[in-house]
């Protein structure tokens, strides 16, 4: 009941967007449905509706719901009306009373336009948030708001500075791979970064491509730390080997201007499925001990995350 009550003092700054006519739940009992099925992995209006109502008792032991269980369309004509600024208000102060301790953990930095909340009847576009997913509780640290996904990159240092991520592994996409967002997680933050690596950084991504190159030429010298996996299931082989590279004294020129930069990884993916077989090559920067197992966790983490649907 505390953490009811908790729910209800944070998100009490929250404007019901409802005329009264029209009301037949509490505002209060729709978001804080939202949240606990959201939170039990549910994705989309629909199955937070199934969710609840399978799980009605429950709810009934802490919420009025003098309506019972709103509908889908109830919760997506609420959110979708909801001021967006507000809400991510409550749902920052609430994640920080949980104090949550995010050491040693990934938190993964994406942005994903959510599902089903375009407004077809106003025009409103849909709803294109970054945020910030902790890896052991699955929970949303912050979100910000962006206009479209070429707007992450201006969002991504606002949405950092909001989180208490000392400890954590910071992972970002490629476009999160810039000099001010490394600052902010190393300096501001005192955090660890694993960032994707692509060619919109193309100094950066030919060194750590060329470096590569050289290594297999010279493993003893340059390959740090190695570690493989290989994942069955629904008739798909896939095959990953992480490869670490420590950087030495005399390549510091790649790391000038990344503060911290420690380690350059190449994961290299084989995937079979029936007759078929396909390659994919990635590179990331990071400023972790060259562990090739711990790096290869925090980017399959962040996969896990950025290829999840809402």
């Amino acid at each position: 009941m505390n953490t009811i009550k908790s729910i209800e003092e944070h998100f009490s700054i929250i404007k019901d967007p409802r005329i009264n006519r029209t009301k037949k739940h509490k505002l209060i009992d729709i978001i804080i449905i939202a949240l606990c099925s959201m939170m039990c992995g549910m994705k989309g209006w629909e199955e937070i509706e199934l969710f609840a109502k399978a799980h009605i008792d429950w709810f009934k032991t802490f919420l009025e719901l003098p309506n019972g269980i709103p509908s889908h369309d109830t919760f997506y004509r609420v959110f979708s009306r909801i001021n967006n600024k507000e809400f991510n208000q409550a749902m920052l102060r609430w994640v920080e009373e949980l104090n949550l301790n995010v050491e040693g953990e990934v938190v993964a930095i994406d942005g994903k336009t959510l599902r089903g909340s375009f407004d077809t009847a106003t025009g409103k576009g849909a709803l294109h948030m970054v945020s910030a997913w902790t890896e052991g509780t699955n929970l949303v640290l912050g979100q910000v708001p962006v206009e479209s996904k070429k707007n992450e990159i201006t969002s991504i240092p606002i949405l950092l500075r909001m989180l208490n991520l000392k400890g954590a592994i910071v992972t970002i996409d490629a476009i999160g791979c810039q000099k001010e967002i490394v600052n902010i997680i190393r300096e501001e933050k005192d955090a660890d970064y694993v960032l994707a690596l692509k060619k919109n950084q193309p100094t950066l991504y030919n060194e750590v491509e060329d470096l590569f190159k050289l290594a297999e030429r010279n493993k003893d010298y340059y390959i740090t730390d190695i570690a493989s996996s290989v994942d069955k299931g629904h008739g798909r082989i896939e095959q990953r080997t992480c490869t670490c590279i420590e950087l030495p004294d005399q390549l510091d020129y790649i790391a000038q201007g990344w503060k911290d930069l420690t380690a350059v990884v190449k994961i290299h993916a084989i995937r079979e499925k029936k007759e078929k077989v396909e390659e994919q090559t990635r590179y990331f920067i990071s400023s972790l001990p060259c562990n090739a197992k711990q790096i290869a966790h925090s980017v399959r983490t962040h996969w896990g995350i950025e290829y999840s649907d809402f």
